[in-house]
């Protein structure tokens, strides 16, 4: 029998409610799924139905009312707020479509804020590969310029590049192409299934793309907070069909 692998992430009967004046309003309601490593995924479902708000659970921005979150073998609930930093820090990107910029900070300075956080690379080093990424999103031109002066789309490269430059295991990602042109939103796509392809990235979207959903080895489908299905997407089921022949 083969024996089954750790997930990356798992959530195990999450619930999550939020006050709304005197009641309260219940986001998630007895979640569980699994994402495995290096997975494509995407999370789908109708406005309000809780996408986000598993997003923040499995990126420790949020807790869950009730249940668990694993993220790589650490049960989040019983971190410390330090450690939850540390592991947000080391194991997560985050392309949120509030983008989180920092005004002050031109594109190179915003993008390489996390490596000076993990302090693990040298000043030569972490240069190149902030480079490299902004170069990736097509923002080359635009190193040093503040968000103040870059449209949507630019804001948006900008929160691309800066979750991608640690090469973190876990990218997630909030409508990460909606404010992206055709052309950009499809380099963009590229460059994640490198990572993913490469660096064994694991990928878990929220989106109403279909270019992004077109790439999904699985899609997870949420309605009023709770997993209705959970299918093979387009790449996973010719993977499927690929491994049955």
């Amino acid at each position: 029998m083969m024996r089954r692998m750790t997930p990356i992430v798992e959530l195990r009967g999450v619930i999550k409610d939020y006050p709304l004046g005197q009641r309260r309003v219940r986001a998630l309601d007895g979640v569980d799924v699994r994402f495995e490593r290096g997975e494509f995924v995407t999370v789908a479902g109708p406005s309000g139905s809780g996408k986000t708000t598993l997003l923040n659970l499995v990126g420790c921005v949020d807790v869950p009312t009730e249940g668990e979150v694993e993220l790589d073998g650490h049960a989040v609930t019983r971190l410390s707020e330090r450690a939850l930093t540390q592991l947000r820090l080391e194991k997560l990107g985050f392309i949120f479509q509030s983008f989180n910029l920092i005004p002050v900070l031109d594109v190179v300075q915003n993008v390489e804020l996390p490596l000076l956080l993990q302090g693990h690379l040298g000043r030569r080093e972490r240069r190149a590969r902030v480079d490299h990424i902004v170069e990736r999103v097509g923002l080359g031109p635009q190193k040093g310029q503040r968000p103040n002066e870059l449209s949507g789309g630019q804001r948006q490269r900008v929160a691309i590049a800066r979750a991608l430059v640690t090469r973190p295991a876990i990218v997630l990602a909030d409508e990460p192409t909606a404010n992206l042109d055709s052309q950009t939103g499809s380099a963009i796509i590229e460059l994640m299934k490198e990572l993913n392809r490469d660096a064994a990235t694991t990928f878990i979207f929220s989106t109403h793309d279909p270019r992004v959903m077109a790439h999904a080895q699985r899609i997870v489908r949420l309605e009023d907070g709770r997993v209705v299905s959970t299918e093979a997407g387009p790449v996973g089921a010719t993977a499927s069909t690929d491994n049955a022949a």
